[in-house]
């Protein structure tokens, strides 16, 4: 689907752009599961630190319609054993109003493609069935599960893995 929204690298001056992008997604998404004080607790500032260390290295491409970001994947090394020692997609997240786009597919594929050809991983809040659903048509497969320790909830989670390209993985539209 040809939407005029292109896939590039994420630049340094979106950083804020893209905490902004990450706060109000993750508060919509979560606002059922989380805790009321994780919720409050997860704001831009907290979360602006991350964007500038992800951008400055390279790890975060966004989805650009021409004005603020639409959609963002970031990625990188796992730092827990349940992703099997797969690269991590540490936050992928698509505005509401961009949503049924196919950015997420696109974010993905660009991920799997450019970054991670021998496979991705993620982890998805086990009650947020619609993102296992999304996960699910796009070729992922549900390999695990573990406790996430925090700093703001301690959620669990299912480990979602695209070990290779297949007919089903975002690679095909």
């Amino acid at each position: 689907m040809n939407t005029g929204v292109t896939i590039r690298r994420a630049r340094a001056d979106e950083a804020e752009a893209l905490a902004h992008l990450h706060v109000s997604v993750w508060r919509e998404t979560y606002r059922d599961y989380a805790p009321a004080e994780a919720i409050r607790l997860l704001d831009e500032a907290r979360r602006l630190p991350y964007w500038i260390k992800a951008i400055a290295e390279g790890a975060v491409f966004v989805a650009d319609g021409g004005h603020d970001p639409l959609g963002v994947v970031s990625f990188g090394p796992s730092e827990h054993a349940a992703f099997g020692g797969r690269v991590e997609i540490k936050h992928l997240y698509v505005a509401r109003t961009a949503q049924g786009m196919g950015l997420g597919r696109r974010l993905l594929k660009t991920v799997l493609s450019e970054a991670a050809p021998d496979g991705v991983a993620l982890a998805v809040v086990r009650q947020n069935e619609a993102a296992r659903r999304f996960y699910a048509r796009l070729g992922g497969v549900e390999r695990g599960a573990f406790i996430d320790p925090g700093p703001l909830w301690r959620s669990e989670n299912i480990v979602v893995a695209w070990d290779r390209e297949t007919p089903s993985s975002p690679s095909n539209p």
